[in-house]
């Protein structure tokens, strides 16, 4: 555990991570739940995040506006997102208001009434947000990939849901989600701030400890079965956009951190990556190209991404192909293996100055792995990383033979 953090449970299950952080102003806090569009049945598409929405859209005790301005008029932020597996509440503001983000976050959370009026209003809203994706193929080509790699699992549902679903859920749809759901032990409090750890735990204590205890039994279908498929998708676009990927090691798997060393390498931000260079600063065939890798608690999923004219597609797929041959045949060199260890942790040393992601790790942190491992150690974990192993997750990741394939075609 990192021993800058401060944490405690109440008898209730629910859990406090805290870190203060001097010379700021500013705190970030947010309740995580282990929920998310992946513990929705097939009837239930989409309802997680469409909670999300409606926590925002009254309480016991307060009405929609009420919610929206409560730190709008203090100058601070209240957001929510849901993830395949998690569901946030969150705010910013300045330090001096933690116990009206506290309190605000723990009326939304837990005290949510579902008005029937505002769900209809409120399906419009989602069936125009889903709109908006499919009018952005940069975007729901993940999803359409993540289908078509996890089939009717659902991992491979749409956050979103389906217009079908979507538009019959009522009240009694979100109640009864949340009490199948909602477990005390799968949801964190975290906090990031120049704060007094005796204040944090006195209002911690007064608005958390007695909340009703909430235990459920409920354990996430595995997925298994994965096949390689390619599928090409026309649509009304001027661009072809293609996704290569494969299931990939779990949040728990030891070769975790290489994979994401290799993915950074591959495709990662920086202008140098390979796929990068290769595809567009050797060959100007593409604007963007990415490689990424998501752990879940039971699996993952790597995939690789560019967006090209049509005509060059093959060309380009050609290219990545020999970028993950190259890392599988080839082992990194001394410099190489040096920089690209010296760039991950340089990134993660800048990333954990940003309080309010550093804020979000621990809470994602705490419900998977059941801890916070400093940065201190995360590095030497990196400096032992040999480009042995390296080489032997692209041998076992990187195989083009496993992969799945999705192209969006241009109609005309």
């Amino acid at each position: 555990m990192n021993e800058e953090l401060i944490h405690f449970q109440y008898k209730n299950g629910i859990r406090v991570i805290f870190r203060p952080v001097k010379n700021t102003k500013i705190m970030h806090c947010g309740f995580a739940l282990d929920i998310g569009s992946r513990d929705e049945d097939w009837a239930q598409e989409g309802l997680a995040h469409f909670w999300e929405h409606m926590a925002f859209k009254g309480t016991q005790t307060r009405k929609s506006f009420h919610v929206l301005s409560r730190l709008e008029v203090v100058g601070g932020d209240l957001n929510a997102y849901t993830t395949k597996e998690k569901i946030w509440f969150h705010a910013s503001a300045l330090d001096t208001h933690f116990e009206r983000c506290l309190e605000l976050l723990r009326d939304i959370t837990f005290f949510s009434t579902f008005p029937e009026k505002e769900i209809e209003k409120e399906k419009g809203v989602i069936l125009e947000e889903m709109a908006m994706y499919q009018d952005s193929p940069e975007e729901s080509i993940i999803d359409d990939f993540e289908q078509l790699v996890f089939g009717n699992h659902p991992l491979g549902h749409n956050i979103l849901g389906r217009n079908e679903t979507v538009s019959h859920f009522t009240q009694k749809d979100f109640k009864k989600f949340l009490a199948n759901r909602i477990s005390n032990e799968r949801l964190i409090f975290s906090l990031t701030g120049n704060l007094k750890t005796e204040e944090v735990e006195r209002l911690c204590r007064h608005y958390l400890s007695d909340l009703p205890t909430a235990r459920v039994s409920y354990e996430r279908k595995k997925f298994s079965g994965y096949k390689a498929r390619h599928l090409e998708q026309h649509k009304p676009i001027t661009q072809a956009h293609t996704m290569l990927g494969v299931p990939a090691y779990s949040l728990h798997h030891k070769h975790r951190i290489p994979l994401f060393m290799l993915t950074h390498l591959l495709g990662g931000t920086g202008m140098t990556s390979r796929l990068n260079m290769s595809l567009r600063e050797r060959k100007g065939l593409v604007y963007s190209v990415e490689a990424n890798y998501t752990p879940f608690v039971d699996t993952g999923l790597f995939h690789i991404y560019f967006g090209t004219e049509k005509k060059n597609t093959e060309k380009a797929t050609e290219l990545v192909r020999k970028e993950m041959q190259l890392l599988r045949e080839k082992k990194l060199g001394t410099l190489q293996l040096h920089q690209l260890k010296e760039q991950i942790k340089g990134q993660l040393a800048m990333a954990e100055e940003n309080n309010m992601s550093f804020m979000q790790m621990m809470g994602k942190s705490m419900l998977d792995l059941g801890k916070v491992e400093s940065l201190h150690r995360l590095l030497q974990s990196i400096d032992g990383i040999s480009a042995e192993v390296l080489c032997d997750v692209a041998n076992e990741v990187l195989n083009e033979k496993k992969f799945s394939r999705l192209d969006y075609i241009p109609e005309s």
